[in-house]
């Protein structure tokens, strides 16, 4: 059985925790004092949910402002945007809006969000309610959780509900691995649209 791909991009302020969650969920590891993304780094990982089998193609950029004028670059032709806030600090809940703006006004019409408070594991500094966030998902489409990537708490999950309501086929995105370099094709009968 050949496998789903998807294409996942994560988004979000800097220090948030977005490469903490994706270390959890792709080696089961957490590291203390992550240094800071530059630009963005890529992961492929590759499971089984419900008996089918998905490749995944994970962008996870970074959340410096300096670098937010490149993440149009990552989000192009993503099926599933993982926009990350930390619950500590109100700011990063702000920055995240701007991004779930920016996805509904120039992203993918077909993408699908999911927000994410992360830090749960520091719930005595709770700074962002989830009533608040939950509302804000509901009114804007998108999936709700809360993770620590400290602890592994929900993040294993996120991903397995966010697969469950993408489609279960290609589509017309497909993957192109030649030679190292990662492309996005729309169809047979268009140029290569580079990734980046």
């Amino acid at each position: 059985m050949s496998s789903i791909k998807k294409k996942i991009v994560f988004l979000g302020g800097s220090s948030v925790g977005k490469s903490s969650i994706l270390l959890r969920f792709t080696n089961n590891q957490f590291q203390e004092g992550q240094e800071p993304n530059v630009g963005a780094s890529f992961l492929t990982k590759e499971l089984s949910i419900e008996n089918l089998k998905y490749k995944l193609q994970i962008w996870d950029t970074a959340g410096q402002e300096r670098y937010s004028s490149m993440a149009p670059m990552y989000y192009r032709s993503a099926s599933g945007a993982i926009i990350v806030y930390d619950i500590t600090d109100s700011e990063s809940f702000i920055t995240a809006k701007k991004w779930v703006k920016e996805l509904q006004q120039m992203g993918p019409i077909d993408v699908k969000m999911a927000i994410v408070g992360n830090k749960v594991d520091l719930s005595n500094d709770r700074q962002v309610s989830i009533e608040e966030v939950k509302e804000y998902a509901e009114s804007s489409g998108a999936l709700f959780f809360e993770t620590s990537a400290k602890t592994g708490k929900n993040v294993y999950e996120l991903f397995r509900q966010l697969l469950t309501h993408l489609p279960k086929t290609n589509s017309k995105k497909k993957l192109d691995e030649k030679e190292g370099n990662i492309k996005f094709v729309e169809s047979e009968d268009k140029p290569n649209d580079t990734c980046c």
